[in-house]
């Protein structure tokens, strides 16, 4: 297979996983957000330990260690990772996947507002005016909801945060994955723990089922976010980009179609409004794109005519 179209598989099959989420999520019941959330973070750190032993990586690992400052970016990183994973869990567990996928819809927006807070970026004018429109819905959504839609918000700016501190990190995804997971492992192991002695964890005591999905949640972390890194290395930026709407669209299907959650007409119209920024957003960075490329190429033509006979 070619690696442009094996990039793009690998992309789709990640990009689908994380959208049905939500179905692998409900499946947890009875167990409660926390108490998945400590799961996911103990079985995702066994499910990468076998990785990097398979791949004989740890050489890397070590190298990494030994680096005190990108250990603290990691720790950083563990921590919004793990507000995602249990803002997320939390949301699917209280039937509110649709305010979720709005998080992941106006993601790309509050990342571009992280570029010029953090980074001082200087913005191009559509991408000014998609900021605006994706301020305007999420007033909407607000008169809609009653509140903030905190989820949505939550979500978004964790990941978004999370999102920055990785690219500044570099650090391989399998490796990255480890380390972070470390970090939370002792706080989530001293949870089942506890969770244990008050003959409150359901691991073990639901069915053999149960137990099997629980800890399913470790390769349900590792194998999409394996597959995305393949992906970023052979698939072109603005492939991925577009490829991402695909997660918050599939939950947004789940949780109107299957899970039958409320989408009155305000919440519909602030929705619309989001996917009006994102089309502006995707556009720009299209045309953005392009023009580089058009430039590139002009460089090169006017560098080799340039060149003596």
């Amino acid at each position: 297979m070619e690696p442009l179209r094996r990039g793009y598989l690998s992309a789709l099959s990640a990009n689908i996983m994380w959208g049905v989420f939500p179905l692998y999520f409900r499946a947890l019941r009875p167990a409660g957000a926390v108490e998945v959330l400590a799961h996911r973070i103990v079985w995702s750190l066994l499910s990468v330990t076998v990785l990097l032993t398979v791949l004989a990586r740890w050489q890397t690992l070590r190298t990494l260690v030994k680096d005190t400052k990108r250990l603290a970016g990691i720790a950083a990183a563990a921590v919004f990772i793990a507000v995602n994973w249990g803002v997320y869990i939390f949301a699917v567990d209280t039937d509110r996947v649709v305010e979720a996928s709005l998080g992941y819809f106006i993601n790309p927006l509050f990342v571009i507002l992280l570029g010029v807070l953090v980074l001082r970026e200087r913005l191009r004018r559509l991408q000014w005016v998609a900021l605006g429109v994706g301020t305007i819905a999420v007033v909407v959504l607000s008169v809609d909801y009653g509140r903030l839609p905190w989820i949505a918000l939550t979500l978004a700016g964790s990941f978004g945060t999370y999102s920055l501190i990785k690219k500044r990190l570099g650090l391989p995804a399998g490796e990255g994955l480890f380390l972070e997971s470390a970090v939370l492992t002792l706080p989530a192991i001293g949870f089942l723990a506890w969770l244990a002695s008050r003959h409150q964890a359901t691991f073990g005591t639901v069915s053999v089922w149960h137990t099997v999905l629980l800890a399913g949640s470790g390769l349900l972390t590792a194998v999409p976010l394996l597959l995305f890194a393949e992906a970023a290395n052979r698939v072109p930026l603005s492939g991925l980009g577009i490829l991402q709407y695909l997660t918050p669209t599939l939950q947004l299907i789940l949780g109107v179609l299957v899970f039958h959650e409320p989408m009155p007409a305000g919440r519909l119209a602030g929705f619309a409004i989001v996917w009006g920024a994102l089309a502006i957003f995707t556009w720009d960075a299209i045309r953005h794109g392009r023009q580089r490329r058009a430039e590139r190429a002009a460089a090169v033509e006017e560098t080799v005519t340039a060149q003596p006979v």
